[in-house]
């Protein structure tokens, strides 16, 4: 078993980390965006503990766990989050939200009622080497797929580049310019990953998805680091 099969465990744990930081800091100070993104990442270390475990082990429930998590819902939950931190009229977000937690509800159901050829799986392999071949997915599947990774992928990495923007233009909190950057960048990685892997470059999502998830908890932190104010001068004496 190459080194590559051991980086899915190493990114549970550094998302494990993130979503505690995001988490501690809702229950801090409330604000629904970091309670979705705190889903968000739950639903992100859910996917690469399937990963994870099917380095070593195969069940079918996993294999569509992974599918679920590591490739469909997560973007767009935490694109969520950033669609309620940006968007100021009232009842968008939550609207939208209704309309994502049905479909998400209904995605679950759809995924999970997809056929697996459990014969085919090869331990040798990565899951990101054979979902194709084990892993039956019909046009709703694939078009799913395509909704929720294109609204999460324009919430979160656009959000994250127009917060950047704005704190730029205002020439205020540089280290809320460059977290908001880093967050974009960090949510784009799995992206091109998972084209790697569609393409026959399975590795590469194992890789993209660590990078991804520590590009992001730094830029996280930056983001939300408050920047020290100097101290006042001491008067002169006359």
């Amino acid at each position: 078993m190459s080194i590559i099969s051991y980086l899915p465990i190493v990114s549970t744990l550094v998302v494990a980390v993130f979503t505690y930081f995001v988490l501690r800091r809702y229950a801090d100070r409330g604000g629904r965006h970091l309670l979705l993104w705190g889903i968000g990442f739950i639903m992100y270390g859910l996917g690469t503990f399937a990963e994870a475990y099917l380095a070593f082990g195969y069940t079918p429930f996993m294999i569509h766990l992974w599918y679920l998590f590591g490739a469909v819902l997560t973007p767009a939950w935490l694109g969520q989050g950033t669609i309620y931190l940006l968007v100021r009229r009232p009842k968008v977000a939550d609207r939208l939200l209704i309309v994502l937690t049905l479909l998400s509800l209904f995605t679950l159901f759809w995924v999970y009622s997809q056929p697996t050829q459990d014969a085919l799986w090869n331990p040798a392999l990565t899951v990101s080497a054979q979902y194709k071949t084990v892993l039956t997915r019909d046009g709703l599947t694939t078009a799913l797929l395509a909704v929720f990774a294109t609204y999460g992928t324009l919430a979160l990495v656009g959000g994250a580049l127009y917060s950047a923007y704005i704190f730029w233009r205002k020439r205020i909190m540089p280290q809320r310019v460059l977290g908001n950057v880093l967050i974009a960048a960090g949510a784009l990685s799995p992206a091109i990953g998972g084209t790697f892997a569609a393409r026959g470059l399975a590795d590469v999502l194992f890789i993209s998805e660590l990078l991804g998830a520590i590009i992001m908890f730094i830029g996280f932190r930056l983001a939300t680091t408050q920047q020290p104010v100097p101290a006042p001068a001491a008067p002169q004496a006359a």
